[in-house]
């Protein structure tokens, strides 16, 4: 098979987390086309352990450490050299040098960055070079700068224009520019009119069979308990404010009409602030479990109350996938192709949140419609097949044509 160039900024397993779930599920994808030579960042030391894991996918592997202390430290260098923080963060030689030597030597022929602070380690001589942004991240950066009082606020302002700027420079330079949804593709398109004929979506998945309400999950919760559930990352500061933000001023208005209630935040290293909310009275703290989805199979209610999001939360899916209801604040709907009212709640602010939550702890907790929208619309196969066209033939023209793109990610 001929070779190509994966360039990652996390390594990509185990997928237990939202940028890891599509990373590895492209891995797989293109491992089954292309001899696959992966690059990628280990900032987690409990990673290291899966680089054996990989191997099934990859014809070779270049896995290099990540301190997020000293990178942040690092980082600092973009307020002298006027480029965004996250560039210097990730910024490395040895990963440059193994990069364009795959390339010169002929080994890889094309090419896919998994992140835009990637984009710098793709070599330019590759004959096809797609890149997967996910999301608009220096959006994400904007948002931040509105949470925070000076200095923070300068900084996260200042990285939302700098990374905006690169990843304008990377859309126009790339043959193609991927992001997880056509409200993040329209978001770059209307940022970056110049590329807009090579920026298109394709949508993630969710495994299906994996997370099946139709197991027999062992059960949690206590048997007097209605089950609210938040998953994710707990160290990701937009799922920080979300659950600070539900457990503070959401949940005690529903313990209120429901003294049952639980709010069960499930999710590896959580913060400081997210350990401090155990101590309020129906809220528990997990942090990582082998297995999220009993807390989800058990649960009256999933809730995502997210007030800063980009992309896609798989943290919904995945509920929607168990058939469980499901409570969202817009910015967690955002991308969602399904119907609100239907496949979830949706609710704004507040009062509207804790009042559908009763509504929904007050029900039999489940949600057909949900787990059909997902089989419908999420089949991480049948989204994945929409890029293949992307990397092949050698010989197409580049940029391709605004219709082709749009037909192979349709």
């Amino acid at each position: 098979m001929d070779g190509l160039l994966f360039l990652a900024h996390r390594i990509p397993f185990p997928p237990n987390k939202g940028d890891k779930i599509r990373s590895f599920h492209l891995l797989r994808h293109l491992s089954t086309r292309y001899a696959v030579h992966l690059g990628a960042f280990v900032d987690d030391a409990d990673d290291w352990q899966f680089q054996d894991a990989l191997k099934p996918y990859c014809a070779s592997i270049k896995l290099l450490p990540l301190n997020p202390r000293r990178a942040k430290l690092a980082s600092l260098v973009g307020l002298l050299s006027g480029e965004a923080l996250t560039l210097p963060y990730y910024r490395n030689r040895e990963l440059m040098q193994w990069a364009a030597g795959l390339a010169a030597s002929g080994t890889v022929t094309r090419g896919l960055a998994y992140s835009s602070a990637m984009a710098m380690f793709m070599p330019p001589s590759l004959a096809r070079r797609v890149i997967d942004m996910v999301d608009v991240d220096s959006d994400k950066w904007t948002q931040y700068a509105t949470t925070q009082r000076w200095p923070m606020s300068w900084v996260y302002a200042r990285e939302g224009r700098k990374l905006a700027a690169w990843e304008a420079r990377v859309a126009q330079d790339f043959d193609a520019t991927l992001l997880v949804s056509q409200d993040e593709a329209a978001l770059l398109q209307q940022r970056v009119p110049q590329a807009r004929d090579t920026i298109g979506a394709f949508e993630n998945g969710v495994d299906a069979d994996y997370f099946s309400p139709a197991r027999d999950y062992p059960n949690p919760y206590s048997p007097d308990v209605k089950g609210i559930v938040f998953t994710g990352a707990m160290d990701y500061w937009p799922n920080v404010d979300a659950v600070v933000w539900f457990a503070e001023r959401i949940f005690p208005a529903i313990r209120d009409a429901c003294p049952a209630a639980q709010f069960t935040i499930v999710g590896s290293r959580p913060s400081a602030a997210v350990l401090a909310l155990a101590r309020q009275p129906g809220v528990v703290v997990t942090g990582g479990v082998p297995d999220v989805r009993p807390w989800l199979a058990h649960a009256s209610c999933a809730v995502a109350p997210l007030r800063i999001a980009r992309g896609v939360q798989n943290k919904v899916l995945e509920a929607m996938a168990m058939a469980r209801p499901v409570v969202v604040s817009p910015q967690a709907a955002e991308g969602i192709r399904a119907e609100a009212g239907r496949d979830f709640t949706l609710a704004r602010g507040e009062s509207e949140f804790a009042a559908a939550v009763v509504t929904q702890l007050q029900r039999a907790p489940s949600a057909a419609p949900a787990r059909d929208c997902i089989l419908a619309h999420y089949d991480w196969a049948a989204n994945l097949r929409s890029i293949d066209p992307l990397f092949e033939p050698l010989a197409a023209p580049s940029p391709v044509s605004e219709t082709e793109l749009h037909a192979s990610l349709a």
